[in-house]
């Protein structure tokens, strides 16, 4: 069987559409048609179906893309743990996946360090999906990921980075910037709450709710960069972790107070897909991320 005809396969599954697995792959949509009738026929199944503009596996499709995609993971990375690592002539390319926070912290030292040590590595950033995450890693979409710790896959590995404590920032001369900020201070005031998804409960709301409490939440958002520029210029509250708040404190005027509840530490952690562990361009780069982000954390080192 042509390996070319299961690289046909995981690109139609990964974009649920011809045309797209054709831009992907480079090659015409005619191309993608007649690799699939190879393996239409190999298996004796459709494969893929149309629903409406787009196509949905077949559940033998469902079955086999996991297996398909490892592989293909496992031949490439194989091609890689072949060739000596330089990173001052590597041309290799990674996509990380990581949340707004820490795209902000980590990644301006990161490219900084990168021109100096590996100008040929490309990086693409892309917004963490919590729920795609293992999918992703397993199949290369993402090359590594920075997150809390959770579930995932048994194929995918991790490594603690740093950990933090949540705390509340306000404008530097704001009424309750000059006196020790009590829960009741919190619950009477207005917030921020900053979250990537649409819906659903932060961390500090859920504490609160617990406990039967609630606060006023006056504007929801997405990017803590932006919430703080607007705590600058109004009486709101944002509770962040403090390794973002000394950053913002350093070019707004903000004052950061301890958090009124008690909220274990945030923990963040590396996850990649077990099949690039010994890629040593791969494991270059997860040690100058582990480095650079570490440090921004209350100095706990990575276990």
């Amino acid at each position: 069987m042509d390996l070319n005809l299961f690289k046909v396969f995981d690109a139609v599954y990964r974009a649920n559409s011809l045309t797209e697995a054709a831009k992907d792959l480079h090659i015409t949509q005619p191309a993608v048609s007649n690799a699939l009738a190879r393996l239409r026929e190999h298996f004796d199944d459709p494969l893929f179906v149309r629903r409406g503009r787009r196509i949905a596996p077949t559940p033998l499709a469902d079955s086999i893309a996991g297996d398909i995609s490892n592989s293909l993971i496992t031949l490439q990375e194989s091609l890689h743990r072949g060739q000596e690592f330089n990173p001052n002539t590597s041309k290799r390319q990674f996509i990380i996946s990581m949340g707004d926070p820490t795209e902000f912290i980590a990644l301006p030292e990161l490219i900084s360090q990168l021109q100096l040590q590996a100008p040929g590595i490309r990086l693409q950033s892309q917004r963490l999906v919590r729920d795609q995450l293992s999918r992703q890693l397993i199949s290369g979409e993402v090359s590594m990921a920075v997150d809390i710790p959770q579930s995932l896959d048994s194929s995918i590995q991790q490594q603690f980075l740093f950990k933090d404590q949540l705390c509340v920032l306000m404008r530097k001369d704001h009424p309750l910037s000059t006196q020790t900020l009590t829960l009741k201070h919190y619950l009477n005031a207005g917030h921020i709450s900053v979250s990537g998804r649409s819906r659903g409960t932060v961390l500090e709301d859920t504490t609160l709710n617990r406990k039967g409490l609630n606060r006023d939440i006056i504007f929801r958002g997405q990017s803590y960069y932006s919430a703080s520029h607007i705590i600058a210029k109004s009486d709101l509250l944002l509770t962040l972790p403090r390794h973002l708040a000394l950053r913002f404190q350093q070019f707004l005027p903000l004052h950061i107070a301890a958090l009124p509840l008690k909220i274990p530490a945030l923990e963040m952690m590396m996850y990649w897909h077990r099949s690039a562990t010994n890629d040593t361009a791969h494991e270059w780069l997860r040690s100058c991320i582990q480095k650079i982000i570490a440090q921004h954390g209350d100095g706990a080192q990575p276990e």
